[in-house]
């Protein structure tokens, strides 16, 4: 059976191809792919030692072989030709009057596809558009409409953490993040701190959160009342990182309670926390 390799095109992009002919083959080196008409050429990343499921998506297609200097002149000219594109094709957007923006341009290796990738408030109807670029450029057209999140993938850049951006390094997909998942984790709710380039919230959001909530479930939550050997108060705040809380009690006093004397509570009492309604329960023998 072939090796399974990732290959990166311009923009981020990548897929999978089987080298089906068994080429003698070096990362980082440049190949040529089958692709959907004709052929592209990308990027040889890694091979792939695990087993992959492909049942519900298309196979990988072939790598054909690799590069040579002759193929590697015509990317430079495809590359060229792009950024030559950009001004025809903001030209032609405005003359449609159409609210889109541009956000890359790129060749398909052997020049039969140039496909044109745009942001978009809303649906838009490019019809006229397609047929002045096919009408300038003879080869078949694409418009693909994108994401700000799919935006900031392929433009790439660096994120506040200072490393290059998770979507452009590794994401494959992106996953729903909501400000929950930044509460979960007591992170500020400023949009400086917790946005992306692209402007939505940060993937790596969501990389811990599942953490945070396992580990939140071993301690009472903020606002319930607990006791503790001063008298019983309400929990302020907690410490997941040095394994303590901090109940507030009657006239402002602060007592902090580790986690392992609210595991030994939990052992003796079988719970983690008195609530005000379990206590106001015992007190009128309601259930």
């Amino acid at each position: 059976m072939p090796d399974l390799y990732l290959v990166e095109f311009k923009g981020n992009r990548r897929d999978f191809f089987n080298n089906t002919f068994y080429h003698s083959l070096k990362f980082r080196d440049h190949v040529i792919v089958q692709a959907e008409r004709g052929e592209d050429m990308g990027i040889l990343l890694n091979r792939i030692e695990r087993e992959m499921d492909f049942s519900d998506k298309e196979k990988p297609r072939s790598i054909l072989r690799p590069a040579n200097e002759e193929d590697l002149e015509k990317l430079l000219q495809n590359r060229s030709d792009e950024n030559g594109a950009w001004d025809t094709a903001v030209r032609l957007i405005s003359k449609h009057q159409l609210e889109m923006k541009l956000v890359d341009i790129e060749y398909q290796f052997d020049r039969n596809k140039l496909t044109f990738y745009f942001t978009a408030d809303h649906r838009v109807d490019f019809r006229s558009l397609v047929r002045d670029l096919a009408a300038e450029y003879r080869t078949r057209i694409e418009l693909r409409q994108i994401g700000v999140r799919d935006e900031a993938k392929r433009i790439g850049g660096y994120g506040i953490c200072g490393r290059e951006q998770c979507c452009s390094r590794f994401l494959r997909s992106f996953e729903p993040i909501s400000t929950q998942d930044a509460r979960d984790q007591n992170l500020s709710l400023n949009p400086s701190k917790i946005s992306g380039n692209c402007g939505r919230l940060l993937c790596c959001l969501k990389y811990e959160v599942d953490q945070y909530n396992q580990i939140h479930s071993r301690y009472p939550e903020v606002g319930e009342r607990f006791m503790t050997d001063s008298g019983e108060g309400v929990i302020d705040h907690i410490n997941i990182f040095e394994d303590y809380l901090v109940v507030r009690i009657e006239g402002g006093e602060e007592v902090r309670v580790t986690g392992r004397e609210i595991r030994k509570k939990q052992r003796s009492q079988g719970k983690f926390f008195r609530t005000l309604h379990d206590h106001h329960s015992s007190d009128d023998g309601t259930q």
